[in-house]
């Protein structure tokens, strides 16, 4: 048995109460577990002596629009007394929150308001959730799947004004598409359609 594969059987034993599922995918062991669970099982992750998962690597949040449970948010962590990685998923929708891990990894502070500043993800109990990547007064949520691809405004200086100014977005020219195709592709393509049509006239 390898190890992730001990250690996936490990987990079942200790937080079976919180855990929803896991796999083994790609040499990574993933484990989703209850929401309301998090902090209990994030401080087990940290502490155990098998586990000691000591460095929190990432939060991320992915969007479906089409679920119930609308949004996953992702934690990556990393032993390094075990050489183990491991990643945890929990399920929210829109209008419910997410216990802070801020308390068990401080290191979660900037990962969480980033989640909150893109999906509107709301950590309950973080210190200082305030937007991260956006400006100050900005509408929405870059990352939602349901958020413009031109935005909602646009700013600019103004001469006259003497400052900054957000106006509606204008779109002078519309949305260039591109067919990915390498000069040296297209040369290629465009040779065998003329090769091709001189076939069928000849």
């Amino acid at each position: 048995m390898s190890k992730l594969q001990e250690l996936d059987t490990y987990l079942a034993e200790k937080i079976g109460d919180a855990l929803i599922g896991s796999t083994i995918t790609n040499g990574d062991l993933a484990i989703e577990i209850h929401r309301d669970q998090l902090l209990n099982v994030l401080g087990f992750l940290r502490d155990d002596v098998q586990c000691r998962f000591s460095t929190l690597v990432d939060i991320c949040g992915v969007d479906y629009p089409g679920r119930s449970s609308r949004f996953e948010v992702i934690y990556h962590f990393l032993s390094m007394y075990c050489n183990h990685r491991i990643r945890l998923r929990v399920m929210v929708d829109e209008d419910e929150v997410v216990p802070s891990a801020v308390s068990v990894y401080p290191a979660a502070d900037w990962y969480e308001r980033e989640a909150f500043d893109m999906f509107g993800i709301v950590f309950s109990g973080h210190p200082d959730l305030r937007r991260l990547l956006t400006d100050y007064g900005f509408t929405g949520h870059p990352l939602r799947k349901d958020f413009p691809l031109s935005g909602h405004v646009e700013c600019r200086y103004d001469e006259q004004q003497k400052r900054v100014v957000y106006e509606p977005v204008s779109l002078p020219q519309e949305f260039r598409t591109f067919d990915d195709i390498s000069p040296w592709e297209g040369a290629n393509y465009v040779a065998e359609e003329k090769a091709k049509g001189e076939a069928k006239n000849g």
